[in-house]
């Protein structure tokens, strides 16, 4: 087969074969009928997936009317979730988790294969992801925080899309998700379904796999429809974690979900603390963060902080204004905003660097203390604790016993 390139005729094979041939025919590939006899179904499977579909049964004629079977037999949706591992009949059809030591290396620490109905690698993906990333842990007063590194919906959202929304086609090639230290990248065989591009992916809306999404909704395992990636954008934004970035290579489908952000763990706790007070906007957060570290802000600072306008600049301000989390100084073009009096913020944003030593040094005073001691104390997060207890160990001021877990800090 060949394609007509601007002046040349261009031969296509594999996977860009496929696309093109898919593209010219009004039939979609996981619609195809299977010689797999419904006959051979596990019974729960096949009970699992009509309650989700609200029957009282998954009748042949049930499961042919949700194009799961055409006659008697499967078709490439119904096999993804009829079959205890479909990649025994559609080839690569599991998900490939593979762990890397750093960003910037080839060569992974550990693999491991996801097979089964895709609604069940779905959940163990997501399970195994979350299990792998973890929580961070805050201490704020009396109040606790278990903050997940990456909010679990938005992992959902990832592998679901990339499992609804791939080519079943390209067959020899799996759904891929690389855990490195600063990203979860999920990669999904096949390019972007038309029309939706990189640059439209929140407002266009198309299902490469109608069925498969369809019944993964049913199962309540996905966004309604052309909600996943609003969701995904979204919770990344009210977390104040970086935004999930998206690439379309033409062969495979990149989702990159950052895990470190600018704001500190502490940050993110406390901003939760808040919204016990009151309800808080995306935007709201960052310029609460921005206060609480003592900075002093102005219509023209957020607009640098924030893409907002001058009027949007001007209502958030007011907003945190009216709802007593900043006080307001001087008016109009002169106004400044500082964060309010009766707030509470992280004792780590609170305090000088020198404040921080004295706190921590007065704590070693007592007996020995631990990088936990000293997150209880300032708000600091584990890695800030650490990175301030070596200073004072390199200045001399606290002494190390002891290592890893076991590591103990005393006055010198």
């Amino acid at each position: 087969m060949r394609v007509r390139r601007g002046t040349h005729d261009d031969p296509l094979f594999g996977a860009e074969l496929v696309r093109f041939a898919n593209e010219r025919t009004s039939s979609r590939y996981e619609t195809t009928q299977l010689g797999i006899q419904i006959d051979a179904v596990v019974g729960e499977l096949r009970r699992e997936i009509g309650r989700a579909l609200g029957w009282d049964r998954a009748t042949v004629a049930r499961l042919r009317e949700a194009e799961l079977a055409v006659d008697d037999r499967l078709t490439v949706a119904g096999a993804l979730y009829l079959l205890t591992d479909p990649s025994q009949v559609l080839g690569k059809a599991f998900v490939e988790v593979l762990r890397f030591p750093d960003d910037a290396t080839v060569d992974y620490d550990r693999r491991s294969e996801i097979r089964g109905p895709v609604h069940q690698v779905l959940q163990q993906t997501v399970d195994s992801l979350a299990d792998e990333l973890g929580n961070e842990l805050v201490v704020l007063g009396a109040r606790r925080y278990e903050l997940p590194r990456l909010p679990v919906v938005v992992l959902r959202e990832a592998v679901a899309n990339a499992l609804a929304h791939r080519s079943y086609e390209a067959a020899g090639t799996c759904v891929r998700v690389e855990l490195r230290p600063s990203a979860v990248v999920v990669r999904s065989p096949g390019g972007l379904p038309e029309p939706v591009t990189v640059e439209n992916i929140r407002e266009a809306s198309a299902a490469r796999n109608l069925v498969v999404i369809k019944v993964l909704r049913a199962l309540g395992l996905a966004e309604d429809a052309g909600r996943g990636v609003d969701v995904m954008q979204d919770t990344m934004a009210n977390e104040m974690l970086e935004p999930p970035k998206f690439l379309d290579r033409g062969h495979e489908v990149v989702v990159e979900l950052p895990i470190r952000s600018a704001v500190t763990p502490s940050e993110r706790a406390w901003v939760h603390e808040l919204e016990r007070r009151g309800a808080l906007r995306g935007p709201d957060r960052i310029a609460l963060v921005h206060a609480a570290r003592g900075e002093v802000l102005t219509n023209k600072q957020l607009r640098v902080l924030l893409p907002v306008d001058s009027g949007e600049a001007r209502e958030i301000l007011h907003r945190l204004r009216d709802e007593g989390f900043l006080e307001q100084r001087g008016q109009r073009g002169g106004a400044t905003y500082q964060l309010s009096g009766t707030l509470r913020p992280p004792s780590g944003l609170r305090l000088s660097s020198e404040e921080l030593d004295k706190v921590v040094i007065g704590l070693a005073g007592s007996g020995p203390i631990a990088n936990a001691d000293v997150r209880a104390a300032t708000g600091l997060d584990r890695a800030e604790a650490r990175a301030l207890l070596d200073r004072l160990v390199t200045q001399q001021l606290l002494r190390r016993t002891g290592e890893r877990r076991g590591t103990k800090y005393t006055r010198a």
